[in-house]
């Protein structure tokens, strides 16, 4: 008996010198605090959205006319254009990832985008011009994003305005007009950016296919001239454009 109230009293003993080596538990209230990374929201690239673009356009034409002409024209035709344009997209799938459709209407000034032709007939000498002044499209758009990336692709249709037409044969200057549709049709592919909120910048490249255009010159103007024809072929326009669009509504606007 008196060995084992020996025991009991060492064991007493020894555990209260193990509880004294031990570091005392830590309150709650001091715990050091959770640490928290914040998750970037998934962008969605529906809504609507409006912007402007700058960039250049450049065509080709070839011409012809009803006497026979022979044509030398001024060559590839290049000019800056700009413009805004005004949209819509919808997202497919999951947040983040997923096809898009959209449409838009596009808008560019032509400044001085002028197709000067002379043509020589062994008697006289004409020379026409033809000032395409602006360019509307209006097109459907299919993509498919990657998070803030779009590539997409775009077609529909398009108009071109011909502010002034005027010839001069001889040293005289006679107006000339227009008996074609200044409508056809238009394809692109593009490549766009969300890079912070609802603003994004994108890169674009338009074929705009046009009918071509014909003109009556004035029955004063003098022989072989008179009453002549003249035709302006491959008047289609190729563009190359940059541009910023805003996202005016949709999830992650404002």
């Amino acid at each position: 008996m008196k060995r084992l109230a020996l025991l009991a009293a060492l064991s007493v003993i020894g555990g209260q010198a193990l509880a004294a080596d031990l570091a005392p538990p830590i309150s709650p209230a001091i715990q050091a605090p959770s640490i928290y990374f914040p998750v970037a929201p998934v962008y969605s690239w529906t809504g609507f959205y409006v912007g402007g673009n700058l960039g250049a356009g450049w065509n080709k034409a070839s011409f012809s006319d009803s006497a026979g002409s022979t044509f030398s024209t001024s060559g590839t035709t290049t000019t800056f254009l700009g413009g805004g344009q005004f949209g819509a997209n919808y997202q497919f799938g999951p947040s983040g990832s997923g096809v898009v459709v959209g449409t838009e209407a596009m808008f560019d000034w032509l400044p001085n985008t002028k197709n000067t032709i002379t043509a020589t007939n062994g008697v006289s000498t004409a020379t026409a011009t033809v000032n395409n002044r602006w360019l509307t499209t209006a097109t459907g758009k299919l993509g498919y994003a990657w998070d803030r990336v779009l590539l997409y692709g775009k077609g529909g249709f398009a108009w071109i305005s011909n502010s002034s037409s005027s010839a001069t044969i001889g040293g005289t200057s006679f107006g000339v007009s227009s008996n074609s549709t200044n409508w056809g049709w238009t394809g692109g592919i593009g490549v766009e950016w969300a890079f912070a909120g609802n603003w994004s910048v994108r890169a674009e490249y338009d074929f705009v296919g046009l009918q071509n255009q014909t003109f009556g010159v004035s029955s004063t103007a003098p022989a072989p001239f008179t009453n002549d024809t003249i035709s302006i072929n491959n008047r289609s326009i190729q563009m190359i454009t940059a541009g910023v669009n805003y996202k005016l509504y949709g999830p992650g606007a404002w």
